[in-house]
C-alpha cells in the first residue's frame, strides 16, 4: 500500500501531513494527483466521504512556490458556508508550516469585513458562488492572477441554482488556467457546464453515480403519518447506541417542529441546523456537536453535502428526501473513514415511490422492519400531510334585481341599438367542427333512439 512519503511532498507539506496522523492516501487521492499535476483540467466523479478536499489540496500545496502578489492564485468554489468554513480548516491544517495566505467568504455576515481581509491579500480564496461574484463585481476580488479553479460539489452548486454566479465567475477569469471540478454525481446539468466552459477534461471516477457505502447498513419503516414518526424518533433514542446522531428533515418549518419536540423528551441534546438559522448559530451548533456536547442535529439538505463531521453513528430521515440522489448523500454522513454506520428512514405512504426510485439507484434495497411494539399510532395527521383539494365554485353569484351599489343605468349614448347599415358588425365566426366528434355524437344520438 502506498504511503505519502511515496508521493514526493515537499517537507513543509509532509511534517503537516505526519502531525495530523496520516500515513496512505486515499484511492481518489492517489489517481487525482497526477492528473492534478500535469495540469490538465480534471472532472473527479467520487463517492461523498472519500477524501475529496485533500485529493485537489495536496498536488496543489505540492507545486506552491512563493509569488509576490496579494491577489488569489488559487480559487475554491463551494455551495454551502459550512463547507467554507471545513475547506479553509483543511487548507490551513495543511500549510501549517507553509507561508499560504488562506480566506473564506460567504453570505449572511458583513461584506465590508471581508472586503478589508481580500485587500489585506490572500492566497487562496475558499467562497460560496454568491458572496465571491459580489465581491469580484464590486471590484474587491480579482481573477487575474488566477492559476487554479477548483470547484467542489458540483452538481449541488447546480442543484442550488448558482449557474449564474458559476458562470458570471468564468467569464471574469482567464482563460489560461487549470480547472479542477469534483461532483459526487454526473448529472445532465453538470455534463452540459462540461461541454460549455470546460476543454475536455480528463474524468477521474471511484464509484459509479449514485453507488451506496457498503459500510452503512440502511434499515427503513413504514409509518402512517408524521406525529407517530415522532413518537418513533423517541422511542429510537432511548437506545444510547444511537450517540452522534444527524436527523434530516425536508424543510426548515418541520425541522423546527421535529427540534422542539425532542427538547421536551431530552433537553438540551439536540441542536437545529437550517438556512433561517444565522451564521454564528449554525458554526456554533456544529462545533458542539464536534466537541461531544450535543448529542445530535436536526437538520435540512443543508448539511448532507461534503461536511465531515467525524464518527456519526447514525443518520436518520425523518421524511424521505424528494430526490432519489439526496438519499445517498444524507447517508454517506455516517460510515466514513472506514468506520461502519446505519441509515434509519421513516416511509410515509406518499414516500414509497421516491423510496423505490433510490432503492433502484442504489441496486440495493433498504430492510423494512416491523413497528417496535409499544409505539403510539397517533390518527391526526398535519396539515402538509393532508391532500390538497381544489375548491370548485359551487353556486353563481346573481346580480341583484333592480341593479344594487356596483350596478348602475347605462348612460344615452351606451343604449344606442346596432340596427345594422355600413358600420354593422361582423357576425362572429364560430370554430370548424370537429367531423370525427361530430359523427360519433350522432352515431350516439341514434343508437339512444
Amino acid at each position: 500500500m502506498a504511503t505519502f512519503h511515496d508521493l514526493d511532498l515537499p517537507k513543509a507539506l509532509q511534517k503537516a501531513i505526519d502531525g495530523l496522523g496520516f500515513t496512505s492516501p486515499t484511492p481518489i487521492q492517489e489517481r487525482a494527483m497526477p492528473v492534478i499535476l500535469s495540469g490538465r483540467d480534471m472532472m473527479g466523479i467520487a463517492q461523498t466521504g472519500t477524501g475529496k478536499t485533500f485529493a485537489y489540496l495536496l498536488p496543489i500545496l505540492k507545486q506552491w512556490k512563493f509569488a509576490k502578489t496579494d491577489t488569489p492564485r488559487v480559487v475554491i468554489v463551494v455551495p454551502t458556508r459550512e463547507l467554507v468554513v471545513q475547506v479553509v480548516e483543511e487548507v490551513e491544517k495543511l500549510t501549517e508550516f507553509m507561508s499560504v495566505r488562506t480566506l473564506g467568504v460567504y453570505g449572511g455576515v458583513n461584506i465590508n469585513t471581508q472586503k478589508t481581509s481580500v485587500y489585506n491579500g490572500v492566497d487562496v480564496l475558499v467562497g460560496t458562488p454568491g458572496r465571491m461574484m459580489d465581491l469580484a463585481l464590486d471590484g474587491v476580488v480579482r481573477f487575474d492572477e488566477v492559476q487554479k479553479l477548483v470547484i467542489d460539489e458540483f452538481d449541488e452548486i447546480l442543484n442550488l441554482g448558482f449557474r449564474f454566479q458559476v458562470t458570471s465567475i468564468l467569464s471574469m477569469m482567464r482563460q489560461k488556467r487549470q480547472n479542477i471540478l469534483f461532483s459526487a454525481t454526473m448529472t445532465d446539468e453538470v455534463d452540459e457546464m462540461l461541454n460549455d466552459f470546460f476543454d475536455f477534461p480528463e474524468e477521474v471516477s471511484l464509484a459509479p453515480s449514485g453507488t451506496p457505502l457498503e459500510k452503512i447498513t440502511q434499515l427503513a419503516y413504514s409509518v402512517p403519518n408524521f406525529l407517530t414518526k415522532i413518537n418513533l424518533l423517541k422511542m429510537l433514542l432511548e437506545n444510547e447506541s444511537l450517540s452522534r446522531v444527524l436527523v434530516f428533515i425536508n424543510n426548515k418549518k418541520t425541522a423546527d417542529l421535529v427540534a422542539d419536540a425532542l427538547e421536551e423528551e431530552y433537553p438540551g441534546q439536540f441542536g437545529v441546523i437550517h438556512s433561517n438559522k444565522s451564521q454564528n448559530y449554525r458554526l456554533n451548533t456544529m462545533a458542539s456537536f464536534q466537541r461531544g456536547d450535543i448529542r445530535g442535529i436536526v437538520t435540512t439538505d443543508v448539511m448532507a453535502r461534503g461536511l465531515d463531521i467525524s464518527d456519526i453513528t447514525h443518520v436518520i430521515n425523518m421524511e424521505f428526501p424528494e430526490v432519489a440522489e439526496q438519499y445517498i448523500h444524507r447517508i454517506g454522513r455516517t460510515g466514513r473513514a472506514d468506520k461502519e454506520g446505519t441509515a434509519i428512514s421513516f416511509i410515509g405512504p406518499k414516500e414509497e415511490d421516491i423510496q423505490v426510485q433510490a432503492e433502484v439507484l442504489m441496486e440495493k434495497e433498504l430492510d423494512l422492519l416491523p413497528l417496535p411494539e409499544g409505539l403510539k399510532i397517533e390518527e391526526r395527521r398535519l396539515e402538509f400531510e393532508k391532500d390538497r383539494l381544489k375548491v370548485k365554485q359551487l353556486f353563481k353569484i346573481k346580480k341583484p334585481e333592480g341593479g344594487g351599489e356596483a350596478f348602475h343605468e347605462k348612460k344615452d349614448k351606451n343604449k344606442k341599438v346596432n340596427l345594422g347599415g355600413p358600420g354593422k358588425t361582423k357576425p362572429r365566426k364560430t370554430a370548424p367542427r370537429n367531423r370525427a366528434v361530430e359523427a360519433k355524437r350522432a352515431a350516439k344520438k341514434k343508437k339512444g333512439k
